[in-house]
């Protein structure tokens, strides 16, 4: 008998499009998944980033929840521990959790009577009107779009990041396009299917750096603030959604969480693939609070950090660097989340159903820095 293997398909690149990443796989059987299936999964995730399983619509809670596992054996905890909890988060708002497995998130837009044992609930689909400083009209809200934050999946506080991120879709929505605007003086637009995931390369964001921007990147860490998502609650974002803008609204440490010091997290720019070797400028852009440099002074001024992070890492999300992924229902897809930064996109009437599953969970690994220490 002929045992069928596995075919790692790079994604199409469309018209006017120079993104370099992303991969599909098809006939993958979830539930009785070997190990040489898994490693070439394993494998095509860390050489393209970005991997779409096609046709999962029967993939359960569980085994969702197994296979992102699988890629970090001892992580249990979901991405942002009881962040999600906290009323004052931004996160608070957009994520139900799965009452039979409490690491898997359920996402969409929608009302609806029962799923996986939640009963009689609606979803909303995050909005960059409730997050951005300047916000699309009105009127144009479902022909216009934008990126509503791009980011890393992880709590940036405590935890470690995750490796991987699963979004799986249920139901998605069809048919109707949309104008994704940046809205930042450069007039860049690009066309998007409603309620696309985006993504981009870190890899690629480091590479378009000049050589002196480079070194900078290779040499600076990053402070990210104590409880940042609850931090930066009271602040607003750019309309590119590549970070926030400085306005001194952010909540004073009086007003977050007990700040345990040691939980603050200084991690690299940059961050090393452990299968390729490339290096990622790998930064949540909302989240930063200070950079400390190679000679061992700290930037703290947050003005100064979001400008200067802004300017390192705007020319990778360039409409033709971006992959909007087309979700079709059923599709699993599975991102390096140390390797890629991603955005919710879209904009929803309350008819319009969209049901996703999200598992993401935080490592036990510190991450790769350029000096191939491990930082936590």
């Amino acid at each position: 008998m002929t045992v069928k293997t596995l075919q790692v398909l790079p994604l199409a690149t469309p018209e006017g499009s120079s993104f370099d990443f992303g991969a599909e796989i098809h006939d993958v059987d979830v539930e009785n998944l070997s190990d040489a299936d898994f490693a070439t999964i394993h494998d095509a995730l860390y050489q393209h980033q970005v991997v779409v399983l096609k046709n999962q619509p029967g993939m359960s809670p569980r085994q969702q929840f197994l296979l992102t596992q699988r890629f970090d054996p001892t992580a249990v905890t979901y991405g942002h521990g009881k962040t999600l909890d906290a009323k004052k988060s931004v996160l608070h708002p957009d994520l139900k959790t799965c009452p039979n497995q409490s690491q898997v998130q359920i996402i969409g837009n929608g009302k609806y009577d029962e799923y996986e044992g939640l009963k009689d609930f609606t979803l909303k689909h995050p909005h960059h009107k409730t997050f951005h400083k300047e916000v699309i009209p009105e009127e144009e809200d479902l022909d216009f779009t934008r990126f509503y934050r791009w980011h890393i999946d992880a709590a940036l506080y405590d935890l470690n990041p995750p490796k991987v991120t699963s979004l799986l879709a249920v139901k998605v929505p069809a048919g109707r396009r949309q104008t994704l605007r940046y809205d930042d003086g450069t007039g860049d637009e690009l066309d998007v299917p409603l309620g696309t995931t985006a993504f981009v390369s870190s890899y690629k964001m480091y590479d378009l750096l000049s050589e002196a921007d480079q070194k900078l990147a290779r040499e600076s860490k990053i402070e990210y603030a104590a409880h940042p998502y609850i931090w930066m609650s009271g602040a607003k974002s750019r309309s590119d959604g590549l970070g926030m803008v400085s306005e001194g609204l952010e909540l004073p440490a009086s007003e977050l969480p007990r700040i345990e010091k040691e939980k603050i997290k200084i991690l690299p720019m940059c961050w090393k693939n452990p299968v390729t070797g490339r290096l990622a400028l790998q930064i949540h852009p909302s989240a930063v609070r200070a950079i400390h440099r190679a000679d061992g002074s700290v930037m703290d001024d947050l003005t100064e950090v979001r400008e200067l992070v802004h300017r390192l890492q705007r020319p990778g999300i360039a409409p033709n660097l971006v992959y909007a992924h087309d979700w079709q229902e059923g599709d699993c897809v599975l991102f390096h989340n140390r390797g890629v930064l991603h955005s919710v996109v879209g904009a929803f009437a309350p008819t319009e159903q969209r049901l996703f599953r999200q598992c993401v969970l935080a490592s036990h690994d510190g991450v790769l820095g350029p000096d191939d220490n491990l930082y936590e």
